[in-house]
């Protein structure tokens, strides 16, 4: 059976979502994606046109695809700017699913405000939008989230952009056993090997931009991020081997032939 991802009313049988910054072009952003087999690639509205149609615009590179057009709220700092920004975006798009993010710092770890990001949700999701809460990695807040209708909770791995992977593995676990909706690994992520990690530790998907985006080859990397993605579910619903202090033989000592 196919291991469906559920956010909200939508599924999806890819668990990456990649991002659309960062690339030289759309024709790239296209191609990477598809490589990808993501089903949905995040757009900041604010940056990446989508809404106006007599400009270069990112949806008509997707329009014979069933790739779903993300938009996030990427540079609003407060919850009343993410608000109106996602009213603007469903009137002229009709697209109603939503990756919110409300950044507090925007100088250096452009780290999100979550107490913004909260009221932001609570009325987003009381206007029907599904809506992907991005935040820090901690279980609390959310719960908090969810609490306050987010279909998904995104916790970062490390700063956006950094390529560190993830700093704190515990927890990405803490965030998973807090919640019953989706976690989704957001920012951080440096290269395939941390995909699979996040994946290992129980995440339901990833989200990676810049490690696609500007590796050297964004289109092997964007495959390469597709397996990963893959590997980890299935090496976290196979179950791994506990880890132990000592060696064990991987061959029964019993009934050894004596020489």
């Amino acid at each position: 059976m196919a291991d469906i991802l559920k956010i909200g009313k939508y599924e999806f049988t890819s668990r990456l979502i990649v991002g659309s910054g960062k690339y030289p072009d759309f024709k790239t952003t296209r191609d990477a994606t598809l490589a990808s087999g993501a089903e949905m690639i995040t757009v900041a509205v604010r940056r990446v046109n989508i809404l106006d149609p007599n400009e270069e615009n990112l949806m008509d590179y997707f329009k014979d695809t069933d790739v779903q057009i993300l938009p996030n709220s990427a540079g609003c700092t407060t919850a009343e700017e993410a608000i109106t920004l996602f009213r603007l975006v469903r009137e002229a798009t009709g697209i109603d699913i939503i990756k919110l993010e409300v950044i507090g710092d925007t100088k250096k770890t452009l780290y999100p405000d979550v107490l913004e990001t909260l009221k932001a949700c609570e009325v987003l999701a009381k206007e029907d939008f599904t809506v992907m809460a991005y935040t820090n990695d901690d279980p609390i807040m959310a719960k908090r989230l969810e609490d306050a209708g987010a279909a998904a909770v995104m916790p970062l791995a490390a700063p956006i952009g950094s390529g560190l992977g993830i700093q704190n593995r515990y927890n990405v676990v803490f965030v998973k056993d807090a919640v019953n909706v989706p976690v989704i690994v957001d920012a951080g992520i440096g290269t395939a090997s941390d995909a699979a990690v996040a994946m290992e530790l129980g995440a339901d998907g990833v989200l990676t931009n810049t490690a696609i985006a500007q590796a050297k080859n964004p289109i092997e990397m964007a495959e390469a991020m597709k397996y990963a993605v893959i590997a980890g579910r299935m090496a976290y619903k196979a179950g791994r081997i506990p880890k132990k202090p000592y060696a064990t033989a991987s061959s029964p000592l019993e009934g050894l032939i004596e020489f």
